[in-house]
Protein backbone atom coordinates (compact mmCIF):
# COMPACT_ATOMS: atom_id res chain seq x y z
CA UNK A 1 0.00 0.00 0.00
CA UNK A 2 0.94 3.45 -0.83
CA UNK A 3 1.67 6.43 1.73
CA UNK A 4 -1.55 8.27 1.48
CA UNK A 5 -0.88 11.76 0.39
CA UNK A 6 -1.52 14.35 3.24
CA UNK A 7 -2.12 18.09 2.59
CA UNK A 8 -1.48 20.80 5.29
CA UNK A 9 -1.90 24.30 5.67
CA UNK A 10 0.34 27.06 6.89
CA UNK A 11 0.39 30.61 7.37
CA UNK A 12 3.33 33.23 7.16
CA UNK A 13 2.76 35.24 10.28
CA UNK A 14 4.64 37.91 8.49
CA UNK A 15 2.60 38.13 6.10
CA UNK A 16 -0.65 37.78 7.26
CA UNK A 17 -2.59 41.41 7.80
CA UNK A 18 -5.91 39.97 9.30
CA UNK A 19 -8.42 40.28 6.23
CA UNK A 20 -9.86 36.74 7.76
CA UNK A 21 -10.55 35.14 4.32
CA UNK A 22 -9.54 32.23 4.63
CA UNK A 23 -11.36 31.94 8.22
CA UNK A 24 -14.47 32.62 6.47
CA UNK A 25 -13.53 30.04 4.05
CA UNK A 26 -12.64 27.13 5.75
CA UNK A 27 -13.55 27.62 9.55
CA UNK A 28 -12.07 24.13 10.54
CA UNK A 29 -8.40 24.89 9.47
CA UNK A 30 -7.85 28.09 10.60
CA UNK A 31 -8.38 30.29 13.58
CA UNK A 32 -7.42 33.89 14.91
CA UNK A 33 -5.07 35.57 17.22
CA UNK A 34 -5.74 38.24 19.92
CA UNK A 35 -4.94 40.54 17.20
CA UNK A 36 -7.14 38.95 14.27
CA UNK A 37 -4.44 37.45 12.82
CA UNK A 38 -5.01 34.03 11.47
CA UNK A 39 -3.25 30.81 12.71
CA UNK A 40 -3.85 27.29 11.65
CA UNK A 41 -6.23 24.76 13.80
CA UNK A 42 -4.07 22.13 15.61
CA UNK A 43 -0.85 20.31 13.43
CA UNK A 44 -2.39 22.03 9.70
CA UNK A 45 -3.42 19.17 8.75
CA UNK A 46 -6.14 19.03 5.89
CA UNK A 47 -9.31 16.71 6.97
CA UNK A 48 -10.66 14.50 4.22
CA UNK A 49 -13.26 17.03 2.77
CA UNK A 50 -11.31 19.82 3.58
CA UNK A 51 -8.76 19.79 1.17
CA UNK A 52 -10.61 22.38 -1.80
CA UNK A 53 -11.28 24.38 1.04
CA UNK A 54 -7.88 24.46 1.72
CA UNK A 55 -6.91 25.62 -1.75
CA UNK A 56 -10.08 28.26 -1.82
CA UNK A 57 -8.57 29.36 1.18
CA UNK A 58 -4.43 29.59 0.04
CA UNK A 59 -6.46 31.33 -4.07
CA UNK A 60 -8.17 34.04 -1.38
CA UNK A 61 -5.51 35.45 0.71
CA UNK A 62 -4.52 39.17 -0.34
CA UNK A 63 -1.39 38.89 0.97
CA UNK A 64 -0.31 35.33 -0.04
CA UNK A 65 0.25 34.24 3.45
CA UNK A 66 -1.59 30.77 3.36
CA UNK A 67 0.28 27.67 2.17
CA UNK A 68 -1.07 23.90 1.37
CA UNK A 69 1.34 21.46 0.23
CA UNK A 70 1.92 17.81 1.04
CA UNK A 71 2.92 17.14 4.83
Amino acid sequence: MGKQNVLRVAVDPERCQGHNRCKMIAPNLFELDELGHARVVGDGRVTPGLEDRARLAEANCPEFAIKVGQA
